[in-house]
């Protein structure tokens, strides 16, 4: 069961509300129970982490949130509508307009400069390209990349990478920002920018940023903290653990 955090700016409903989440994978013997019954609130105007060690299910967690995977029981009501009960194309609607999303392995397209993957969630909603690109360049300028605007991913070393990744998950200001691993690829001072720029979004009220972190550089960013074991939550506050990951 979720420990409830004793911040003071809970007091609005969650952003994001978790009831009971059971996931697992394989089937018969080769069947791998990941999580166990998790509840979880997530709310507006906090940057949270998830904690935990390899295997303690953060990852499947933060996709269950936001709508990669099905839980196996349980429900997920997200902006106040049933995601776990939702079809397909709602899902996916719901990903592309209201989360935005950065992933450990990047995920940029090849063929296209690092501008254009950046503007690719303003494209994909009709913005015309000047416009999008535009947005896209303000912000690769916050995140010290935009002298690297025209040239294509495997130009680029893997923090630069990541920063255009990070670019792209907030160039169209979704209402949850998805981040695993933000900073991994990163040196102190890229990763630093990164955290900054993450904390000035998640302090919007209409805003929430979850962070999958093993870096003990950016714990002091955190408002909440969450440890994962083994599937379950078993710690929830504002302080940094005392053992780092």
């Amino acid at each position: 069961m979720l420990i409830p955090s004793t911040s003071a700016d809970q007091a609005g409903a969650p952003i994001i509300a978790g009831r009971g989440i059971v996931k697992a994978f394989g089937q018969g013997s080769a069947r791998v129970n990941v999580l166990h019954e998790i509840d979880i609130d997530i709310f507006a105007g906090q940057m949270t982490f998830l904690i935990g060690e390899s295997g303690s299910g953060k990852t499947t967690l933060i996709s269950i949130l936001s709508a990669i995977l099905t839980a196996d029981d349980g429900a997920v009501r997200v902006l106040d509508q049933d995601i776990s009960r939702s079809p397909v194309a709602r899902l996916a609607r719901f990903r592309r307009e209201g989360v935005g999303f950065v992933f450990q392995q990047f995920n940029l397209l090849p063929v296209l400069t690092a501008v254009e993957n950046a503007s690719v969630p303003l494209l994909a909603a009709g913005l015309p390209r000047r416009l999008a690109e535009a947005r896209a360049l303000i912000l690769m300028d916050r995140l010290g990349i935009r002298d690297q605007a025209n040239k294509r991913p495997n130009q680029l070393s893997g923090g630069q990478q990541q920063r255009v990744a990070i670019a792209r998950a907030l160039v169209h200001e979704p209402r949850i920002i998805i981040c695993d691993e933000p900073t991994a690829s990163l040196d102190a001072q890229s990763g630093r920018a990164v955290m900054e720029l993450l904390r000035d979004i998640a302090v919007q009220p209409d805003r929430a940023v979850i962070v999958v972190t093993h870096d003990a550089r950016t714990y002091r960013y955190a408002d909440r903290i969450i440890r994962l074991e083994d599937g379950r939550i078993t710690s929830d506050g504002r302080e940094a653990p005392r053992e780092i990951d």
